[in-house]
């Protein structure tokens, strides 16, 4: 009898834990240290300041280079008047040509024009120049009142015969060097040459001198009879559309 109240007794308790009162904090688990983490993000924040470094180092590693201030056409060599110096980054893949090197640079030619605003690099020139396929370089002596005033490299003009041999229609119109002539009084030689070179007024070698000579890219076809005019004095150029 004594045991069946107790265990009745037992019965109505309940067998849950209480609960944390209230305004009690739960217990935290301890937080797990990642020392391999930690160590990652500092080797992570040592290579970026690293590449950071070698970036101000190259920007900071300039060399003096020459740049070109002018068209430089075909076959012609760089001066003075025409370049000028420029800091650049030095890239081992770019051939520049060091500010240093500008009088050995002077003995060579440009292989094909230049424009004016570029850097130079050693590709640019050579011991003479590339004539493009189908094309010849003439080169006549003018005096003044045979070419119009302001004429640069690059210009396009219209190469006349001037002189007895225009008016006579000689065979010098017929040789196959005429372009566009549809007779012997046609005295247009080239209708269209583009100007590769024309020396300044000022520059010492035609000082004294009433001819300047200019150098003329024109077809294979047109160059025996404009070097035939331009031997005899007979050569004028005009400017024609396009310029």
């Amino acid at each position: 009898m004594k045991i069946q109240e107790r265990t009745g007794a037992g019965a109505g308790r309940s067998a849950a834990p209480a609960g944390p009162s209230v305004g009690e904090r739960l217990p935290t688990p301890p937080r797990e240290r990642k020392p391999a983490l930690a160590a990652l993000a500092v080797l992570l924040i040592l290579v970026g300041a690293l590449g950071a470094t070698m970036l101000v180092l190259q920007a900071g590693d300039r060399i003096e280079v020459v740049k070109i201030t002018e068209e430089i056409p075909a076959g012609q060599a760089v001066n003075d008047s025409n370049t000028t110096s420029v800091m650049v980054a030095e890239d081992p893949g770019i051939n520049y040509v060091k500010w240093s090197q500008l009088d050995a640079l002077k003995k060579l030619k440009a292989v094909t024009t230049i424009p004016g605003g570029v850097v130079a690099v050693g590709e640019m020139f050579g011991q003479e120049a590339k004539v493009p396929e189908g094309k010849a370089l003439v080169g006549v002596s003018l005096k003044e009142g045979q070419y119009p005033a302001g004429l640069k490299s690059g210009a396009t003009v219209a190469v006349y015969r001037v002189g007895g041999a225009a008016r006579s229609g000689s065979d010098g119109d017929g040789e196959g060097g005429s372009s566009g002539s549809t007779g012997g009084g046609d005295s247009v030689i080239v209708e269209k040459a583009v100007v590769n070179y024309v020396q300044d007024a000022g520059d010492d070698d035609i000082v004294g001198s009433t001819n300047r000579p200019v150098t003329l890219l024109v077809d294979d076809a047109q160059a025996a009879a404009l070097t035939q005019a331009a031997s005899n004095g007979e050569v004028a150029l005009v400017l024609v559309p396009g310029n």
